[in-house]
């Protein structure tokens, strides 16, 4: 496993990666390699990605970001380090970010808000936005 490391650490650094992006790509092939009774990637492949990214879904119920930078420290890896194309990488499913709603409407939504209101609660919402409270 410390050769894996090595070898990674070192093709982190040929591209010029932060030191934090080395530390998270390491942590994350240590991870998956243990998650899979420490097997060696180079016998694994996707099915075993997919496995493994389900299982930070499911189980360790992390942001799908973190899932996300945990795929791309495993493609790195099999990519630069095992220089193995995954013929079914196709096939592995990144997760999808929450929509955010905004926060703030716009001058044209607040505009738009406004006009399809009348009386007494148009007269409030104005007065609400215009003083910045609300």
């Amino acid at each position: 496993m410390s050769e894996l490391l090595d070898n990674l650490r070192s093709q982190i650094r040929v591209r010029h990666y932060s030191i934090r992006t080395e530390r998270a790509y390491c942590d994350w092939v240590k991870r998956y390699c243990h998650y899979h009774n420490l097997r060696h990637p180079g016998e694994m492949g996707a099915r075993e990605i997919n496995q493994f990214l389900s299982h930070l879904a499911t189980d360790c119920h992390v942001a799908a970001s973190t899932q996300n930078q945990a795929l791309n420290a495993l493609v790195f890896l099999y990519k630069h380090v095992l220089e193995k194309e995954l013929d079914d990488f196709g096939r592995i499913v990144r997760a999808k970010r929450p929509k955010k709603l905004p926060v703030v409407l716009s001058l044209d939504e607040t505009a738009r808000l406004l006009a399809n209101m009348d009386g007494v609660q148009r007269i409030m919402a104005e007065l609400m936005y215009a003083t910045g409270s609300g």
